[in-house]
């Protein structure tokens, strides 16, 4: 009897179903806080399910203007220029065949390319489909990391593109918003004392009519609160998600991995960076007070956590990472 010693079929594709997995059963966890929610607050109220329809109308309307417009907005507030695809300059010529590499490894149409004027290494991706997405990276970035670097990179940044993170994303935060608002209407309905007399009304002051009331209320105050947290939890997942995704493009964890570390490792500060884009960076540029804790805020997971991964995913391709000179 002979024992099979090949090694297990490469692990990205196993990376790629999990975080798909994990980011599907959050987005089904917000909507069962939003469904919760929305019961409990109609019931309380005497308004029934006509609230949570007002706020998925009202959240899905914000979310359109930010879904057609959002990207143009991230780049005029981080100063980005685009760079012309058919003549770019001798400077980003490296970057623009990096570019046209990974996307036709992903087999996506070609992304307007820009680049911001700062020292410090970062890139993100944006965009509400792959035929109207972006990528900028930093003149930090394209200093500092060499080609595969670079490669790992731009695979990260295309792989955002191709699992479509920013229509999903969107999705979540239809639904953190719906929760939101629903929420503040029923707080300061309560406030104004609508809450004790559509209680009173319905159930005549009983038990059951002030316990739904309570629920409701305490719901209101902590359902917020999951929803955040659901929606942090959501970005890590599609950042480990596109860890992976870019392995499956570029073939070379160690590259990624390496990035990651440069990256992080810099101690320039990201000047146009704010806490509206943070989660959009492939690092996050604002540094935390504590950069080896672990939050529940977090929208990025720990850069040694990811680090880990890559190498973990090298090792069984049989690959080893080479340090730099």
């Amino acid at each position: 009897m002979t024992v099979d010693a090949r090694p297990a079929p490469t692990t990205f594709y196993r990376e790629i179903d999990r975080n798909r997995r994990r980011s599907w059963l959050l987005v089904a966890a917000v909507a069962a806080v939003l469904a919760a929610l929305g019961g409990a607050i109609g019931q309380a109220s005497g308004f029934g399910w006509g609230g949570v329809v007002f706020a998925l109308v009202v959240a899905t309307g914000m979310s359109v203007g930010t879904y057609f417009a959002g990207d143009a907005l991230v780049m005029a507030t981080s100063g980005a220029r685009e760079i012309e695809r058919a003549a770019p300059p001798d400077r980003y010529r490296q970057l623009m065949n990096v570019v046209e590499e990974m996307r036709l490894a992903g087999g996506l149409p070609p992304p307007r390319v820009w680049v911001i004027n700062d020292s410090a290494p970062n890139a993100f991706a944006t965009g509400r489909d792959p035929k109207h997405a972006s990528v900028a990276v930093t003149t930090g970035l394209l200093d500092k990391l060499d080609r595969e670097e670079l490669q790992g990179v731009i695979g990260h940044e295309m792989s955002h593109i191709g699992n479509l993170d920013i229509r999903f994303t969107l999705l979540v935060g239809v639904l953190v918003g719906s929760i939101a608002l629903l929420a503040d209407w029923f707080l300061r309905f309560t406030f104004w004392g609508g809450g004790r007399r559509s209680s009173n009304d319905r159930g005549g002051g009983g038990g059951a009519g002030a316990l739904l009331f309570f629920v409701a209320l305490a719901l209101a105050i902590v359902a917020p609160i999951i929803g955040r947290l659901v929606q942090a939890a959501v970005s890590r997942s599609r950042e480990s998600l596109a860890d992976a995704t870019a392995v499956e493009l570029t073939r070379n964890p160690v590259g990624l991995a390496r990035a990651l570390r440069v990256i992080s490792d810099d101690r320039e500060v990201l000047e146009v960076a704010n806490r509206a884009t943070q989660h959009l960076y492939i690092v996050n540029p604002i540094k935390s007070f504590e950069e080896r804790a672990k939050s529940l805020w977090d929208t990025h997971p720990p850069i040694g956590e990811r680090i880990r991964a890559l190498e973990a995913i090298a090792g069984r391709m049989g690959q080893s990472e080479e340090r730099r000179p």
